[in-house]
């Protein structure tokens, strides 16, 4: 019987150990090549950017340039730290939360990027938000120009988005849709309260006001034109992280504009007149020289 150790590997066998390799070297190199989630591509810093000080520049000392994608320059030096883009998609509008920029896009996804270390934080898409942004088949949609049509999806975009800097509960990010609300708690994306309309109504994304702990939204029925209809109420809804759809009875022509991080003035037409709502308190404020109803309905007078 013979017996050789170092029997030699034919040509014939050594092509499946070849085949094999090459395998695993396209594989890892895939992977290493791979786009990241939701199309995201984010570069730290530039030509003229150092790493120390893309790293180093808070939100507040950033300058922010929207579309197609979101650019981050310096507001001392003006040279540009970072830049985010997400691949088939156009950033429309932005706007800051402490440290983290939220971000709409025409794809109808909100995403939320830290500005300290430019890391996108989550991605959330909102359902029928794409379709209100363009606004196709409305009145009026086939004779806009392109500048018209980008223009209208901008204007909504920031209409759409409102950010509350809640410090004792939790910030977050309320985005409004004729069709749908959502609010996603900031750091995480968590969601954390959510609501449709009644049938017939509508939400008023561009009359809807925030302070730091809540977001009113106005809430639009038109009226009733069957015998026997049970006409539904306008009003405003109240979210916050702690109290989820809390309603204010208004006019439908209501007009809100914050005062301050937690006081709201509503005015509510020539009948109803004008008063104050506080979001921290949850309730109307009381009239100053009068008594308030309640020892919570605490009247600022001003101060």
């Amino acid at each position: 019987m013979s017996y050789n150790p170092l029997r030699s590997l034919s040509p014939r066998s050594v092509l499946p150990a070849a085949a094999v390799l090459l395998v695993l070297a396209a594989g890892a190199a895939a992977h290493a090549n791979r786009p990241e989630p939701f199309g995201d591509q984010v570069v730290a810093g530039a030509s003229d950017a150092s790493p120390v000080s893309a790293q180093s520049a808070t939100a507040e000392e950033t300058d922010f340039k929207v579309g197609p994608g979101v650019e981050a320059y310096s507001k001392a030096t003006g040279e540009r730290l970072w830049s985010y883009r997400r691949e088939g998609a156009t950033a429309l509008h932005l706007t800051l939360v402490g440290e983290d920029a939220a971000v709409v896009w025409d794809d109808g996804m909100v995403t939320a990027v830290d500005t300290g270390d430019h890391s996108v934080r989550w991605h959330r898409s909102v359902p029928g938000l794409a379709d209100w942004l363009r606004a196709e088949g409305e009145p009026g949609a086939e004779g806009r120009t392109e500048a018209q049509r980008k223009q209208l999806m901008a204007r909504r975009a920031a209409e759409a988005l409102h950010p509350s800097a809640d410090k004792v509960h939790d910030a977050f990010v309320t985005v409004v849709t004729p069709g749908l609300l959502m609010g996603f708690r900031e750091h995480d994306g968590d969601l954390r309260f959510n609501s449709r309309p009644p049938a017939g109504c509508t939400f008023s994304p561009g009359t809807t006001a925030e302070t730091d702990d809540a977001v009113l939204v106005p809430r639009l029925c038109p009226p009733t034109t069957s015998a026997g209809a049970r006409q539904m109420p306008g009003g405003v809804m109240v979210f916050s992280l702690t109290d989820h759809g809390n309603f204010l009875n208004t006019g439908p022509d209501v007009v809100m504009r914050p005062l301050d991080g937690h006081r709201i003035s509503i005015e509510d037409g020539p009948v109803i007149g004008s008063w104050v709502y506080d979001t921290t308190l949850g309730s109307r404020e009381a009239a100053c020289g009068t008594a308030a109803p309640y020892a919570a309905a605490r009247p600022s007078c001003g101060k």
